[in-house]
C-alpha cells in the first residue's frame, strides 16, 4: 500500500513495514546477525558491486534497521534515510561527506554543544574552514557564502535557547548563490511530527532519534534523511569508511516499537508544554521564558509559519541567576536531573554545566546562551503535578 497521502499516525505505525512471509510475524523481526549468505559467489560479486540489491554485511544494512529508515523517511517527505548509531553519528557522517579540506561551511552559532565542538574543534584540524553566524538573520546568511561553501548548517529550534531560523529563507539564499550548497537542518527539537525541513528547502535532515522519535530513554541512535543518491554518499562513505557508526538490530526494534505511539506522545508533549509555558510566563519568580509557542518569542512568527505546534522543550531563567537556577533545578522531586529530552519522564538540565560546557563564557555569551539559563523537556506526566512540582520548587528559593 501507498501511504504518501495517509496520515501522519498511520505512516508511524504502517510505512515501511514488510510481510513475514516465513512465519507471518506481525511486529518487524530483529535480524540479530552481522552478516549474510549468499547463494554463489557471483551473487556476493553482484551485491558487492551494486547490480543486485540486497543484504552483505549489518555495517552496509539490516532488514530491521531497513523498515526503520523507510518510516522514517515517510514521515521525512524524503527519498530515503540512513540510521545511525547517535545523533552525532549522523552529523558527523553528514558532514564527512560533504566536507573536505579547503571547504567552508556556514554555521549557527547556537547548536548542540557536541555538534558546536565537531564544528568548531573538530572538522577545523583537518583544514575544513567553519563560520559562525545568526542563520536567523538572512542578511547574516547571505554575508557569509563563499565560493568555497559546501554547506550552511542550522538548528531550530535551536538547542539550548529555542532559537527559531527561517528554514525557506534560509534555503532559498544558500541556493541562489549556489545550487549544490547542502542546507542541513538538525531537526531534533521539532521532529518530524511538528516540521518538515525538506518539505521548506532543506536538502538534508539530521536528528538525534534518541529523543522523541525513540521517546522511552532507551535508545541511543540517529538519522539522515534527504534525496537517496545523497543518504546513499553518506551510508558508503560517511559511515561506512568514516565514523563506522551503525545502528544495531536491537536499537532499530525498540524504534519502531516507540513510533507506533509516536503521534500520540507528541500530541500530549505538545499539550503539556504549552501550558507549562505559560505558567512559567507568568511566574514571579522567572526572569524570561524561552518557548516559540509564546506571543512573546522574537521568532513566534516564523515558528507559526514553519512548524505544526511548538512542541515541548522550554528553557528559562530564574530570577537571581545561576545560584538561584542551580538551587530550584536541585529542588525538584518529579522532575528529573538529567540530559537527554523527549523521553516519558520530563528531564530538567543546566546548559551552561552539562549539554553546552563545550562553549566557553565568551562562546555562550555570543550564542545567546545566559549561564543560568534552564532547560526543560517536558515529559508524559499529568501536567498539574508538573507544575505542581514545579511550584514547589520556587516556594524553596
Amino acid at each position: 500500500m501507498d501511504y504518501t497521502n495517509k496520515g501522519f499516525g498511520t505512516k508511524a505505525v504502517h510505512a515501511g513495514n514488510v510481510h513475514d512471509k516465513q512465519y507471518g510475524a506481525l511486529t518487524m523481526p530483529i535480524y540479530q546477525t552481522s552478516t549474510f549468505v549468499f547463494e554463489s559467489c557471483e551473487q556476493g560479486a553482484a551485491r558487492f558491486s551494486g547490480q543486485e540489491a540486497g543484504y552483505i554485511y549489518s555495517r552496509l544494512g539490516n532488514p530491521t534497521s531497513s523498515v526503520l529508515e523507510a518510516k522514517i523517511a515517510a514521515l521525512d517527505g524524503a527519498e530515503a534515510t540512513l540510521a545511525t548509531a547517535s545523533g552525532m553519528g549522523a552529523i558527523s557522517s553528514t558532514l564527512w561527506t560533504v566536507a573536505k579540506a579547503g571547504a567552508h561551511i556556514v554555521a549557527d552559532g547556537t547548536l548542540y554543544g557536541c555538534t558546536y565542538a565537531l564544528l568548531a574543534h573538530g572538522l577545523t584540524r583537518y583544514g575544513v574552514e567553519v563560520t559562525f553566524i545568526d542563520t536567523a538573520d538572512i542578511e547574516a546568511v547571505k554575508a557569509a557564502l563563499k565560493e568555497n561553501t559546501v554547506a550552511v548548517y542550522l538548528e531550530t529550534p535551536a538547542n539550548p535557547n529555542l532559537k527559531i531560523a527561517d528554514i525557506a529563507a534560509v534555503a532559498e539564499a544558500a541556493h541562489a548563490y549556489n545550487p549544490e550548497i547542502k542546507v542541513i537542518c538538525d531537526n531534533t527539537f521539532a521532529s518530524p511530527y511538528l516540521q518538515s525541513p525538506l518539505a521548506l528547502g532543506a536538502d538534508v535532515v539530521v536528528y538525534s532519534a534518541t529523543k522523541y522519535l525513540n521517546g522511552h530513554g532507551d535508545v541511543i541512535a540517529g538519522f539522515v534523511s534527504g534525496k537517496a543518491d545523497f543518504v546513499s554518499q553518506v551510508r558508503m562513505f560517511g559511515v561506512k569508511d568514516m565514523t563506522g557508526s551503525v545502528l544495531g538490530p536491537q536499537e532499530a526494534f525498540l524504534i519502531l516499537r516507540g513510533l507506533k505511539t509516536f503521534e500520540i506522545r507528541m500530541q500530549r508533549h505538545c499539550e503539556s508544554g504549552r501550558k507549562i509555558a505559560e505558567y512559567l510566563d507568568n511566574h514571579p519568580m522567572v526572569e524570561k521564558v524561552y518557548y516559540p509557542g509564546l506571543a512573546s518569542h522574537k521568532n513566534h512568527e516564523v515558528a507559526a509559519k514553519q512548524m505544526r505546534d511548538f512542541g515541548a522543550m522550554i528553557s528559562f531563567e530564574v530570577k537571581g541567576g545561576r545560584a538561584a537556577g542551580s538551587k530550584f533545578v536541585n529542588s525538584l522531586e518529579l522532575c528529573t536531573l538529567a540530559v537527554s529530552l523527549g523521553d516519558a519522564e520530563t528531564l530538567i538540565e543546566h546548559p551552561a554545566s552539562m549539554t553546552h560546557s563545550t562553549y566557553g563564557p565568551e562562546e555562550l555569551a555570543a550564542a545567546g546562551i545566559p549561564e543560568g539559563l534552564v532547560r526543560l523537556s517536558v515529559g508524559l506526566e499529568n501536567v498539574e503535578d508538573i507544575i505542581a512540582d514545579l511550584e514547589q520548587g520556587f516556594a524553596k528559593l
